[in-house]
């Protein structure tokens, strides 16, 4: 009698999609290890070195010794400058009481989400949105339900689409402004009306995601928590990654009403505890040593966006718009679905073009399916002008190969 043998993994982790945007910057790794000169666009993370001043503050604190545990939520110095920061540029009141930093704003969604979701709570989220987001609502069994912005509106939800979207069941809603993968902008307006509907709905708290913030093309960003009615439910997600370039540092945080920002240490308590204390005092120094490199930063960043739309003109059958934000074109390439490659072929979604311009452009997009948005691609112009001009030659010589 053969017996079989389950699998020893459990449903949670069996059920769980891998990151869309990690799993195609792996690909594009493992045809780089073969010698390939891949041009590598599908990482949301910023070309530049961590400004010098923030390094400096790094070395110091090894030779001062921060090499202990630090306060699960954060060195009080940090979550007291995190504060003065969102009264500086965000308008917001918040004591280091509220602030919880984090290994990433991706653990503090996580935390935030896990500390509110119940097993059957509906968690709108406004689409196309980051890969994290439904993957994040489904590990704390919550349902992922996709409010869907259109192109024609830069994939921006509208008012009335969000409140037809609540029910009874409706518990969170999660967003981002600027907004990965779009680079679209809510304004104040918009939000405003957001909040007006909130006001009805007690029962429903918002993930306000705006790790771009610096990284703002508008001129304004502006903070859902600003809104006193409903800022009690509100939590602002903010981090040090794109803004000051700091992705390998892995700082993120929150701002959240007392009982929250409680809840949200003590599940940090019980899977990482504290973050890195020599990354905390690089946050630190990144906050106390001003916008500067932050808004040289986000000028080339504009500069560069310019660029890409202006070498997309060449690009048959891409559908986009300006980016507000963020530093990534969203296109919608649904013209390419159903043509064949010269090897026969057929293109059939969004992944299968992006693989397609891997392996004959060598050029790595990622698919929008993981975003909510399987008709479009998303690639970053967080790179050197010569490797996007290179790009999206490569990219118009492949596409001019498909019938």
């Amino acid at each position: 009698m053969i017996t079989t043998v389950q699998s020893p993994l459990s449903d949670r982790i069996t059920s769980l999609a891998e990151s869309q945007t990690i799993a195609m910057a792996k690909k594009a790794r493992e045809l780089a290890a073969k010698g390939v000169d891949v041009i590598n666009l599908s990482f949301g993370e910023p070309d530049f070195q961590t400004p010098q001043h923030i390094k400096d503050a790094a070395k110091k604190a090894i030779d001062d010794g921060y090499t202990f545990y630090t306060p699960v939520a954060g060195y009080p110095d940090l979550r007291k400058a995190i504060a003065e920061k969102l009264r500086r540029d965000n308008g917001l009141e918040y004591g280091p009481e509220n602030i919880v930093v984090s290994t990433g704003a991706k653990q503090s969604i996580a935390n935030a989400v896990m500390c509110l979701v119940n097993p059957g709570d509906e968690v709108l989220i406004f689409s196309p949105y980051w890969v994290s987001y439904e993957e994040v609502v489904k590990l704390a069994e919550g349902i992922p339900v996709a409010v869907q912005g259109r192109l024609e509106n830069d994939y921006k939800v509208t008012p009335q689409q969000f409140e037809d979207a609540i029910t009874s069941n409706t518990k969170l809603v999660m967003y981002s402004s600027p907004c990965n993968p779009t680079g679209s902008v809510f304004s104040k307006d918009e939000l405003a009306a957001f909040a007006k509907i909130l006001e009805k709905h007690p029962q429903i708290h918002v993930i306000a995601d705006e790790i771009y913030e610096y990284i703002n093309f508008t001129g304004e960003h502006y903070s859902l928590a600003r809104f006193e009615a409903i800022k009690d439910r509100v939590i602002t997600v903010n981090g040090f990654s794109k803004g000051y370039a700091m992705t390998g540092w892995r700082v993120g945080y929150i701002a959240a009403h007392k009982d929250i920002a409680d809840a949200c240490d003590k599940m940090q308590s019980q899977i990482t505890s504290g973050t890195c204390s020599i990354a905390q005092k690089a946050a630190q120094a990144a906050l106390e040593g001003g916008k500067a490199s932050a808004e040289e930063m986000s000028a080339s960043y504009l500069r560069r966006r310019d660029l890409v739309l202006d070498l997309m003109k060449d690009l048959p059958g891409f559908k986009t718009y300006v980016p507000k934000g963020a530093f990534y074109i969203f296109p919608d390439v649904s013209h390419y679905f159903g043509t064949t490659t010269t090897d026969g072929v057929t293109i059939e979604n969004s992944n299968d073009l992006a693989m397609y311009l891997l392996n004959d452009a060598h050029v790595s997009l990622v698919d929008g399916g993981g975003f909510g948005a399987p008709q479009c691609v998303r690639f970053s112009f967080a790179a050197s002008d010569a490797k996007l001009i290179e790009a999206m030659e490569r990219i118009k010589a492949s596409l001019a190969k498909l019938s």
